[in-house]
């Protein structure tokens, strides 16, 4: 069986979608293969999100700042842009590839004391975990309804 595979976007590729990368590969890495960039990369991934993924018990501490422009050229089967207002900051997808955005609000940003900064890194780690995997869930339902009536086995 392919994996199909995610493109996660944003804008540093340092937060977000670093995270949406790490829990695909993690939690569906046998049907899915999740990559991530984005538009200025930071050209670090943030200690604070390896921290709140290494809460989980997922390490991706090896993982990079990447340019989208290392991927314009994949082919992907969905790529899920991450910034908070689709208007704002979010990259625009010229590949292939089925587009769609689900935004979470930059953790990258948040101020306040460590502990708190902290905070807003698990609660959109959180939100990643549910709202992904969920989307990735109806997408491959959605693919496998239509291999199934393609190949007339009702």
């Amino acid at each position: 069986m392919n994996k199909q595979r995610a493109l996660f976007l944003c804008t540093g590729n340092s937060a977000r979608s670093q995270m949406a990368e790490g829990l695909t590969n993690y939690f569906v890495g046998d049907r899915w293969e999740a990559f991530s960039a984005g538009t200025e990369p930071a050209g670090y991934v943030h200690p604070l999100a390896v921290q709140a993924m290494d809460e989980m018990g997922i390490d991706i501490s090896l993982q990079r700042s990447k340019s989208v422009d290392e991927f314009r050229d994949g082919e992907f089967d969905v790529v899920i842009t991450l910034c908070d207002g689709a208007a704002k900051n979010c990259p625009l997808w010229l590949g292939a590839g089925r587009v769609t955005h689900l935004g979470f609000p930059d953790p990258a940003a948040a101020a306040g004391s460590a502990d708190e900064q902290m905070e807003v890194f698990r609660r959109v780690r959180n939100r990643l975990s549910q709202e992904v995997l969920h989307y990735l869930g109806k997408l491959e339902n959605s693919t496998m309804k239509k291999e199934f009536y393609a190949t007339g086995n009702l």
